[in-house]
């Protein structure tokens, strides 16, 4: 499938302007990557670099491209909305630029009913931007 032709929005339950990827690059059920276009009209950028608090948005909607598309795609279900549970290990090697393209994966570690944990990587071209250990719990509701 060419997961890059799907409408990221359709997987999120964000809209804009808080949608932190652009696309969605690649997907299986442990492995999933994003990308997402840091421009200067996003609302995480501030003298033209994108912000901590942006990174960690962009990895949650990374988790959340992953289960819209389990939802959307595979169970033929709703959206559902996700939260935050808990973020460890969080390390930020640099902070990305206006007009980077940052390539972010995430790989589950374990997934019980609804939390699901992952180990999450930022990169820019093959350099590390920021890494987590990030645990998502998912709701009933719709997004």
């Amino acid at each position: 499938m060419e997961y890059e032709t799907i409408n990221i929005l359709e997987l999120l339950p964000q809209k804009p302007p808080f949608v932190m990827v652009d696309t969605l690059k690649y997907f299986d059920f442990v492995v999933t990557r994003t990308g997402l276009k840091v421009t200067a009209d996003n609302i995480f950028v501030e003298n033209c670099e994108f912000s901590e608090c942006g990174v960690i948005e962009n990895i949650a909607q990374t988790c959340a491209a992953r289960i819209g598309y389990i939802n959307k795609y595979l169970s033929s279900s709703d959206v559902k909305i996700g939260f935050i549970g808990s973020i460890r290990d969080l390390r930020f090697e640099d902070l990305p630029k206006v007009g980077d393209e940052l390539n972010t994966t995430i790989e589950v570690v374990n997934e019980v009913f609804s939390i699901t944990l992952v180990n999450a990587k930022v990169e820019i071209g093959d350099r590390l931007i920021a890494s987590c250990e990030m645990k998502i719990a998912i709701s009933d509701i719709n997004g």
